[in-house]
């Protein structure tokens, strides 16, 4: 596409935002909405408290819950142990994730398909 096509395009899209800017300044719900909004931040201001305080305020529970409340960290399923056993040493290593050390060595030396084909449990 060429810079002129690129540039009218843009300019088509900018026309179309500022048409659709000016229209919603007429909407009697924004403006209720944005005059609510400035009253309740002066409001605010004059007594010194935040949105914070107000959401504890009316629901002192809302402060405690992360936002990812419904995904609760117990729901997450724990990791298995993973055993391997070193043939040529007999040496064992129980591990929930494969950043254990001596694994990782392990997998370097010997190739990660030998070493998971240690795993015993």
């Amino acid at each position: 596409m060429s810079r002129l096509a690129e540039f009218r395009k843009l300019e088509q899209k900018l026309a179309a935002q500022l048409a659709e800017l000016e229209s919603m300044k007429g909407d009697s719900g924004l403006k209720a909405e944005m005059e609510f909004e400035s009253k309740l931040r002066a409001l605010l201001g004059e007594y010194g408290f935040s949105l914070q305080n107000i959401i504890t305020l009316l629901d002192p529970q809302a402060g405690r819950r992360s936002p990812l409340a419904a995904v609760s960290k117990s729901a997450r399923k724990a990791r298995d142990v993973k055993i391997y056993k070193n043939p040529n040493s007999g040496e064992l290593i129980a591990t929930k994730g494969g950043n254990h050390r001596q694994l990782k060595e392990w997998k370097t030396e010997f190739g990660a398909e030998v070493v998971d084909s240690w795993r015993t449990q």
